[in-house]
């Protein structure tokens, strides 16, 4: 989540459309035939949530197998992930995208009244 700042100071957020995904295009990838692999890019393990089948954070020097599949890494709020997926993408993985906003903004935006019940969005199990 590439964030700048004006003139005055105060801090802009712009959806960057090359490396991030939104939340509402992740939840239509997860329900569709060919979902993406989760990443889960905190460090730390949450005991939180985080997206049903992602892969607990695998380390700084983790690469997927294939370089065409698609992976989404996420984190709690879109910042933390962010140099992970930056240095995926320098080394020639070009399907690598950052959740926008992360988990924070995913559970905000994706209201089970308007989307269904599933989110895939689930308690942590990590401790």
């Amino acid at each position: 989540m590439p964030t700048y700042t004006r003139d005055d100071g105060k801090p802009i957020v712009q959806f960057d459309a090359g490396i991030e995904l939104s939340p509402f295009a992740l939840l239509r990838q997860l329900q569709g035939n060919h979902p993406p692999l989760l990443v889960d890019g905190r460090r730390a393990p949450s005991r939180r949530r985080t997206l049903a089948g992602a892969l607990p954070y695998p380390g700084s020097g983790w690469s997927p197998d294939d370089r065409q599949q698609a992976v989404v890494i996420f984190d709690e709020c879109g910042t933390e992930a962010l140099e992970m997926v930056l240095g995926l993408r320098k080394r020639g993985y070009t399907r690598i995208r950052l959740l926008f906003g992360g988990l924070d903004l995913y559970e905000f935006s994706l209201d089970p009244e308007l989307v269904g019940s599933e989110t895939f969005l689930v308690r942590s199990t990590s401790s």
